[in-house]
């Protein structure tokens, strides 16, 4: 099922071919929240503190993303030198590598964000009834 148009529509159309009750994320999200819901509210409301700082913090992905092109620059007259010499392909193995492991950091940084804006929301709902009980 190929789609443009992003991962909510592919649940959704997941959700109608095959039912709710066939979609086991939704089994993993209310694991997370039964885990969530047994602990006391002091230390949930750490613990949401700390997955705020996992979502904010700029992590060691962006930090190699960000990093290796300036030390390939500060070694690029050597680089240089080692993959293109005697007309080799070596240049080509190493774009092509060097792009691989760019997209599989970026992709995984961005994963890493979506979990936590999960677990995030999970623990803010479960906050959030907590009060409103308490005023109750």
């Amino acid at each position: 099922m190929f789609s443009l148009r992003g991962d909510a529509h592919k649940i959704y159309l997941q959700l109608k071919q095959k039912g709710i009750e066939q979609a086991h994320f939704l089994t993993e999200i209310k694991e997370i929240k039964c885990f969530y819901n047994s602990i006391d509210t002091e230390t949930l409301t750490f613990i949401y503190y700390r997955m705020i700082k996992e979502r904010n913090a700029s992590g060691i992905i962006p930090l190699f993303v960000s990093s290796i092109p300036w030390l390939l620059f500060l070694f690029s007259t050597q680089l240089q030198k080692f993959l293109f010499k005697d007309g080799s392909v070596l240049w080509a193995i190493f774009g092509a590598v060097y792009l691989l492991i760019l997209v599989v950091c970026v992709l995984l940084h961005y994963r890493e964000k979506a979990w936590a804006a999960l677990h995030i929301a999970v623990i803010e709902g479960i906050l959030k009834e907590s009060n409103v009980e308490k005023i109750e």
